[in-house]
């Protein structure tokens, strides 16, 4: 393989021939080369796997591959990194803190408290500074936060501002600036962590990536090339020297789909970059960092540009379609990535796809390309031993570590994997999880499509994007914690009168699934009416949020938004409905598809869930309150300024 000859060099062991790659060395060194759920302690004799359905921080002997230790961390844990004097730091994405073990204690040292859902995490090159990413600040919904602790005494530094959605950090520069990944945004803000301040807080991405498009104005009538928006971002990779960071993605379609529903084929499968993925394709976005933050892409609307796949353009494929992937293969929910010592070749781990992609990193060579199968569901920890001979994979779902080795010039599986926790879930929900994230299994996404129910609904939740379908705008909306079998009927349209009918439609017109039977179909249903709402930081005790209440019922919002999933189930027109038939080419109009209004969407969750309404025309709650113009959405006219302001507070705490 193409690979594994570009790593033989004549006269170096064989034990750094795959993994450390070549004879590069790092210009900075790491204590541990993982990623997500997955670290190496300093020597490499031990592996830490966080477990988020148990809370726990397990202890592997890695070359025994056999559990040594369990430790109680704090709820939902999620990703682990480990310090020069193997101090282990874990996020407890569902307990506003990171927990500190020490090695061979084995017991939870202490926490430190951060923002709502700390995610990413990250030490300076000399593990004296220990950053922390968290969703969302601790008294508001608007931005979230990067904060500081000394690793020395646990004591916050500082907390930064970063903006919306932040999910995952790189420390570059010899630790002088950091990046940090806007999850639903698919941007990347630059931090000097210096002076505790955003450098760059928009890195243009997606311009780079759309340069190509005729006009800056994006419509559902335009006739530039589609163009494509990075979402998903939920991790950061950096080289060794710090001098490159990927950002894996998925590049969701922006302009419009032309196919409709179709009971053969899932109209999902067309309408990637280049007519060559589906209309949500995984991708990599490659950021050099020597001088600013400086995007790296493919321009994704010039594909005579794009699929000039010579090796000599320094760097991996932005988008990774169907031509380079056929089934049973593909990449769908690139999710965690690590570069290897020697910083030559790039591991991604691709949740919903169930497989482990190595690449080069200096050229969009398809056959140098690798994929170890089926790793698991849910996978989303990678690391890899400093001597070249392991890498480690974590499949959260099945909670099992798979070892995997090079031999005879291919990577492969290494015995049988280790389970190291039990299955909280009911088995219901255990199965309604997988399928839910799987963009494999033939019942829920066709062989050309690879796309799973998260590829759009992240985690559970939504994607912050707009859809243009043939019958208009609609957004992603947010599952997570809305109890949804009590909301029928379904759809922005409100035209599926049950669950069942509106899987169905999903999976197999739009999806390409050959679809579920009727005890499958109902466990999926289960899991989806089960998972949580998102943490937000206001609560009902607050002042605030009591004196909304009473302008929420003020202002008539309760009559549709009734209940205690906070919907009547019934379709209202709010203002938004769009009666002139030119704005979707001319041939259709909401009322040919909704009638007399849109499904009255459950408020639970929602501070988490911009843009709002149908077609995500508002970026935020206030613009909605404040900018209801005619009383279309409530009669909030008759509430004072200091009123509405509450009603926010009040819907932010739902």
């Amino acid at each position: 393989m193409g690979w594994f000859k570009r790593s033989v060099v004549v006269g170096a062991m064989a034990a750094g021939l795959v993994f450390g790659g070549g004879c590069a060395q790092p210009s900075v060194e790491r204590p541990s080369y993982g990623s997500g759920s997955l670290a190496l302690s300093t020597d490499d004799e031990l592996l830490y796997a966080v477990d988020t359905d148990n809370g726990v921080l397990v202890v592997i002997d890695a070359k025994a591959n056999a559990k040594v230790a369990e430790v109680k961390v704090g709820a939902a844990p999620a990703r682990v990194v480990v310090s020069q004097d193997d101090t282990i730091f874990v996020t407890n994405r569902g307990a506003r803190s990171v927990s500190v073990i020490r090695r061979g204690e084995w017991t939870e040292a202490m926490r430190l408290e951060t923002g709502i859902e700390p995610f990413g995490l990250a030490l300076s090159p000399d593990s004296k500074v220990l950053y922390v990413v968290s969703a969302t600040a601790r008294d508001t919904t608007e931005y979230g936060v990067l904060s500081a602790f000394d690793t020395k005494t646990l004591k916050p530094l500082w907390e930064l501002n970063v903006g919306e959605e932040p999910r995952g950090i790189a420390v570059v520069d010899n630790g002088k600036r950091a990046l940090v990944s806007l999850y639903k945004a698919g941007e990347v803000v630059e931090v000097d962590l210096v002076n505790a301040k955003v450098k760059t807080a928009k890195s243009d991405i997606y311009q780079q990536a759309n340069i190509g498009r005729s006009s800056q104005s994006i419509t559902v009538t335009s006739a530039a090339p589609p163009t494509y928006h990075p979402r998903a971002a939920a991790d950061l990779v950096a080289t060794p020297d710090g001098n490159r960071v990927f950002a894996p993605t998925v590049w969701a379609r922006e302009t419009t789909i032309a196919a409709r529903p179709n009971p053969t084929v899932g109209y999902y499968s067309n309408g990637g970059p280049c007519s060559a993925g589906p209309v949500a394709t995984a991708g990599l976005v490659t950021l050099d960092t020597t001088d600013g933050v400086r995007p790296e892409v493919d321009d994704l609307t010039d594909c005579a540009g794009r699929r000039d796949n010579t090796l000599a353009t320094g760097r991996p494929m932005t988008a990774l379609t169907s031509r380079e992937f056929t089934a049973p293969s593909g990449i769908q929910g690139p999710t965690v990535g690590v570069v290897s010592p020697a910083g030559d070749w790039l591991f991604v781990v691709n949740r919903e796809s169930r497989n482990l992609m190595v690449l080069p990193v200096d050229r969009r060579s398809t056959k140098d390309i690798s994929l170890v199968e089926d790793i698991g569901h849910g996978a989303d920890g990678v690391a890899l031993s400093r001597d070249g001979q392991r890498a480690y994979v974590y499949s959260q779902f099945e909670h099992k570590v798979t070892r995997i080795v090079q031999a005879q010039g291919s990577l492969r599986k290494d015995g049988e994997p280790l389970v190291v926790a039990a299955e909280t879930l009911s088995p219901e929900q255990a199965l309604g999880r997988k399928l839910f994230f799987d963009a494999k299994d033939t019942r829920m996404s066709g062989s050309t499509t690879r796309v799973a129910c998260s590829t759009c609904h992240l985690e559970g939740r939504e994607d912050g994007h707009i859809w243009q379908f043939p019958d208009g705008p609609r957004q992603t909306p947010s599952l997570a914690g809305r109890k949804l079998l009590s909301t029928a009927p379904f759809h922005w349209s409100g035209e599926f009168p049950t669950i069942d009918r509106f899987n169905a439609h999903t999976i197999i017109e739009r999806m390409g699934g050959s679809g579920l039977d009727a005890s499958t179909a109902a466990k999926l249903d289960h899991y989806l009416d089960t998972t949580p709402r998102p943490e937000r930081p206001m609560t009902p005790d607050m002042p605030a949020v009591a004196r909304g209440r009473a302008a929420f019922v003020k202002a008539g919002c309760d009559t549709c938004h009734s209940g205690e999933v906070l919907t009547n189930n019934t379709n209202r027109d709010v203002g938004t409905l769009v009666t002139d038939r030119t704005r979707f080419g001319g041939n259709v109009d909401d009322r040919d598809k909704v009638g007399s209004g849109f499904n009255v969407p459950s408020l639970l969750g929602v501070s988490r869930s911009a843009p709002y309404l149908h077609d995500g025309s508002e970026a935020t709650l206030a613009a909605r309150v404040f900018g209801n113009a005619g009383d279309r959405h409530g009669t909030t006219s008759t509430l004072s300024e200091p009123e509405k302001h509450d009603l926010v507070a009040y819907l932010k705490s739902l």
